[in-house]
């Protein structure tokens, strides 16, 4: 096992914003080099023995924990402000994260054993597993001074993320007081941040996708689009339930046409969330319900999520299983949210 090797891999990309592609970055090659550890490889025929199985279940809850929280997918902000300027009031962390608790926790529960069924690992005992890992933890020793830093600092960011609207901290300053105390104790450096090409490039984009949308509101095209799908779901008879149901599955679905959840929730955001208000549902069940399932629907292709990439590109599962796994987990998962989901956001008061 190569747990030791990644030990600075990780202890960097934890000092970053924790994104799905972060996590792919952590988890990834430490479950790869597990995989190999336990002799199932692509490169021998091996894949089936433990490695498809472990990589496609990662994927797959990987897409679900993004959901669960605002800061766990670095396009979750971007719905957060769109949803914002589209409602005229904020969505907290704390509620994100409350309506995506129950839904989240069924799914991430139940993903591993319907992958389990579906797609069997080839070994399904091993004894010495817990053995090795202990020995490999021991192998990295005590945590250093710069690691508890690093740990200290995200839950001071955590902390005010969840709690600081209530003495006036916002989440920008949550997020720039986490990086100063990362920066002046010399645990990153400036020119590690300068160097950090991924954040400036989400940065850049981000802006413009928000300018974006406020000009498509400004020029009428949301307003548009939203009545076009108004009248033809409006034209069914349904009741908003029902009505936010086919919204859901349009907005969904569509994803195949997209290769980041960024690009789509930039793209069609606003107007789902127009339509799904026009049509009835309450506005802040309407925002966090997409905004999180901008997430999960990440799980239906090899490119839709940061993710993605690296979990099919190890070559443990083919190409139309991978299509096929992620097309049955996402009915599943639209299910939890609209049916589980939607009794706890009734119970929690999103309607």
């Amino acid at each position: 096992m190569q747990l030791a090797a990644e030990r600075h891999h990780m202890h960097h990309a934890n000092s970053k914003l924790c994104t799905n592609k972060c996590a792919g970055g952590i988890f990834f090659p430490l479950a790869k080099a597990l995989c190999l550890a336990c002799g199932s490889d692509p490169a021998k025929g091996t894949e089936k023995k433990m490695g498809a199985y472990v990589m496609k279940t990662l994927f797959q809850t990987s897409c679900i924990s993004s959901a669960m929280f605002i800061t766990a997918m670095a396009a979750n902000p971007l719905a957060v402000n769109l949803a914002s300027e589209a409602l005229g009031q904020p969505i907290t962390w704390g509620a994100w994260a409350l309506a995506g608790i129950v839904p989240g926790l069924i799914c991430l529960t139940a993903a591993p054993l319907i992958l389990y069924v579906l797609y069997p690992p080839e070994t399904k005992d091993t004894p010495d597993a817990p053995d090795t890992a202990k020995k490999e933890l021991e192998k990295l020793g005590p945590l250093s001074l710069d690691e508890k830093i690093t740990a200290g600092a995200f839950a001071v960011t955590v902390g005010l993320w969840i709690f600081g609207a209530s003495i006036g901290i916002n989440a920008v300053a949550a997020a720039l007081l986490g990086l100063t105390i990362l920066l002046v104790t010399n645990v990153v450096k400036w020119k590690d941040c300068l160097g950090d090409n991924q954040a400036w490039d989400t940065l850049t984009w981000f802006a413009a996708l928000i300018a974006m949308a406020a000009h498509l509101n400004q020029f009428g095209f949301i307003k548009w689009f939203s009545g076009n799908v108004v009248n033809l779901v409006g034209g069914l008879g349904l009741s908003w339930q029902s009505s936010f149901g086919v919204v859901v599955l349009l907005y969904f679905y569509s994803h195949y046409l997209f290769a980041s959840g960024a690009a789509h929730i930039g793209a069609m955001y606003t107007a789902f969330l127009s339509v799904a208000t026009a049509c009835g549902t309450p506005g802040m069940l309407a925002a966090i319900a997409l905004g999180q399932l901008s997430n999960v629907m990440g799980c239906l292709s090899t490119y839709g999520i940061g993710s993605a990439p690296p979990y099919f590109g190890a070559g443990y599962v083919p190409q139309s299983k991978w299509y096929q796994l992620g097309f049955i987990m996402s009915v599943f998962y639209i299910a939890v949210w609209m049916f589980a989901g939607g009794a706890w956001w009734k119970v929690i008061g999103l309607w």
